[in-house]
């Protein structure tokens, strides 16, 4: 790794704030101002995460850029229009354009799921196909959960179950595929070669 590369990685507490920052503000100036100031909250911090990725990566990474995209768009039919509808839709659309996009790349045999984690993990063929298949089924599931849960609950609700529901089921889920991607891992493999 050349001295540009390291100085272009992000440090773990500002990736921490860049990826959670802008959810933060949201759920902060919900609980302050309402949705309609959230939104606008919101918006701010995501382009400014974007802004903070950019200048440590020299590059924004796929799934912040598609998610700040749909908040541009959603939160702006939500201000303009004064219906917090569309900012409440965002999750699905983001779960459905991730889930189409996985599914679609299996279909073409791309797998971006390896794409995305394929500089984390090291795993064979067939641990990143079952990967890409159960994020793909995670992401269809969560945004049928965002839809339940808007249509039924109040929007203080659905803030606070998007705050504090999403996150914690996506790190479950995440946590679950461990025993999958440790039986899949290359790394084990070659730990054995190195020990024979």
């Amino acid at each position: 790794m050349s001295d540009t590369d390291a100085k272009r990685k992000m440090p773990t507490m500002v990736k921490l704030a860049v990826e959670i920052g802008p959810l933060a503000v949201f759920f902060i100036t919900n609980a302050k101002a309402g949705i309609f100031n959230a939104t606008i909250g919101f918006m701010v911090a995501i382009t400014i995460a974007l802004a903070v990725a950019w200048m440590f990566e020299r590059r924004i990474p796929t799934l912040p850029l598609v998610t700040g995209v749909v908040v541009m768009v959603f939160g702006g039919l939500t201000l303009w229009l004064q219906d917090e509808t569309f900012i409440k839709l965002k999750p699905t659309i983001v779960n459905v354009c991730f889930a189409l996009a996985i599914f679609a790349g299996l279909a073409l045999k791309r797998n971006y799921v390896k794409t995305v984690m394929g500089s984390m993990i090291n795993m064979d063929d067939e641990g990143w196909r079952k990967l890409a298949w159960r994020w793909g089924g995670f992401f269809l599931v969560m945004a049928l959960v965002n839809e339940a849960v808007w249509r039924n609950v109040s929007t203080d609700m659905w803030v606070n179950f998007k705050v504090f529901g999403f996150l914690p089921i996506t790190f479950v889920f995440a946590m679950f595929q461990v025993p999958m991607m440790n039986k899949h891992s290359l790394d084990k493999d070659e730990e054995k070669e190195e020990i024979v």
